[in-house]
């Protein structure tokens, strides 16, 4: 006997009606997944970045007429000379002016990887001296300082000439861009 189609319909539909708000049971040998974990945050950054900003403001501030300059160990005085003289071709340059302190450093972090990627050799950054600054001297050029020592692909800089910015900028030397084998 075959049965007729308007009774498989009706048994589906009254079997829906009576499984309506029904929901599965876990069978008692699962184990219930985990919540992920939280996202993990590099707080070893995060303790050195304020040791940094504590250590900066502990120390003497930095002036507005105040130069920056340091190198790596291994760079030759001819080549920090010439850096300091302007006589490295800028490759491109960077004005931080009206950044806060977070976005400059971003801003200048996102710079260098770009100049290094274009293997540009020596860039400007113009940080500003301070003048309009709110707080206790030059924000932006008390960072600056932390922020390019602390940058491996950073091997000289120095505050750059009169007509190219003064203390209101500097010149940076990055390293050149390492040659891997098989490019």
């Amino acid at each position: 006997m075959i049965p007729d189609s308007d009774d498989d319909s009706d048994d589906a539909d009254l079997f829906r009606d009576a499984m309506r708000g029904v929901r599965r049971r876990p069978s008692p040998n699962r184990i219930a997944p985990r919540p992920a974990p939280p996202p993990s945050r590099p707080r070893q950054t995060e303790a050195d970045e304020k040791a940094v900003l504590v250590e900066m403001m502990d120390g003497p501030l930095i002036e507005s007429g105040d130069e920056l300059s340091w190198r790596r160990d291994g760079i030759q005085d001819s080549v920090f000379r010439r850096l300091r003289r302007g006589q490295q071709h800028i490759g491109d340059e960077l004005d931080l002016h009206g950044l806060r302190a977070n976005e400059a450093k971003h801003a200048v972090a996102s710079f260098i990887g770009d100049c290094r990627s274009r293997d540009l050799r020596c860039v400007r950054i113009i940080h500003g001296k301070g003048l309009r600054s709110t707080g206790p001297g030059p924000v932006l050029k008390q960072y600056m300082e932390g922020w390019l020592r602390r940058r491996s692909d950073v091997l000289a800089y120095c505050s750059a000439r009169p007509n190219d910015g003064g203390t209101g900028a500097v010149y940076v030397l990055l390293r050149a861009q390492a040659a891997t084998a098989g490019e």
